[in-house]
């Protein structure tokens, strides 16, 4: 099955689309083969694929241990790991994010089946994060190594569920370094002040979206896509009127590391001088790290 596939190159900073090769069909020979794809190319795209449910899942645990959702795609048990999207007139998943940046121990790899797709729009861009950390200036890089941020699921609806983790972590496979804040669910620099981080974190973010360091796909229903979250994000374009429909696993991966910060927190002295929720929130995380009411290093 390998003999047969043909692999065209999507952008010089990442992606692939593979055609001839049945995802449902795979064994763990194959898997490797896919993993290797994956590390070269950090997305990949597989057309006319024909997965069930069923598949869907069992392909996505050849990688490890799935995400469950409240929210099942239908009754079976086994398939509880399937996240389901719906939507038209746009309005979905269209900000940069890494999947699950919130958690300790964030998403590892996504693997999202496309069921429905508009005639016109709704195209996914994927970033390269450690091009896009490589290309920063030396003392840019130097100064984004020695922090961490604030991740949380305010836009799940949970703002309470965050963690702090490195803005650059190491990928675990490759040794590279990447940028890890996203536009989505990164709140706040914890090492610097609230208007400092805002200018920080404003100007990655737009420096993220450089067209040098992205990709963009037009979907075809039945295209199957796996990305690694450790070293991409991802975004849709809402730029769609049509219904479109996605089912998605997450493979959960481990918690990022990185250098240690190289300063403390930084809290304005005394609750009430809080500037923004963001301020409250990061002084809400520390104290309950420290377990004593106190505050601490977030290292």
């Amino acid at each position: 099955m390998i003999e047969d596939v043909e692999i065209k190159l999507l952008a010089s900073a990442l992606g692939a689309e593979i055609r001839g090769f049945d995802l449902a069909a795979v064994g763990p020979d194959e898997v490797k083969q896919v993993r290797a794809w994956i590390r070269d190319f950090k997305v990949v795209l597989f057309p006319d694929q024909s997965l069930s449910g069923a598949e869907h899942v069992a392909f996505g645990r050849f990688f490890g241990e799935l995400e469950g959702h409240p929210h099942l795609v239908d009754s079976h048990e086994d398939q509880q790991q399937i996240l389901e999207l719906r939507a038209s007139r746009g309005g979905v998943a269209d900000e940069w994010h890494s999947d699950l940046s919130f958690l300790p121990e964030p998403a590892e790899i996504s693997i999202m089946k496309m069921v429905k797709c508009p005639d016109v729009g709704g195209d996914t861009l994927w970033a390269n994060l450690a091009l896009a950390f490589a290309s920063l200036s030396e003392p840019m890089r130097d100064l984004c190594e020695g922090l961490t941020a604030l991740h949380n699921a305010e836009p799940h609806g949970r703002p309470e569920v965050m963690t702090v983790h490195p803005m650059v972590r190491t990928h675990p496979e490759t040794g590279e370094k990447v940028l890890f804040v996203n536009e989505h669910f990164t709140r706040r620099i914890v090492e610097l002040s609230l208007s400092e981080s805002e200018l920080l974190l404003g100007y990655l973010k737009t420096w993220v979206a450089d067209s040098r360091f992205t990709v963009r796909y037009r979907w075809t229903a039945g295209t199957v896509a796996i990305w690694d979250n450790r070293c991409t994000q991802h975004m849709v374009l809402s730029d769609f009127e049509e219904e479109r429909v996605i089912q998605r696993v997450t493979v959960m991966g481990d918690k990022p590391e990185g250098a240690k910060p190289r300063w403390s927190p930084y809290l304005r002295p005394g609750v009430r001088s809080d500037t923004s929720r963001h301020d409250r929130m990061l002084r809400k995380y520390l104290r309950e790290q420290a377990g004593d009411g106190g505050s601490q290093s977030s290292s």
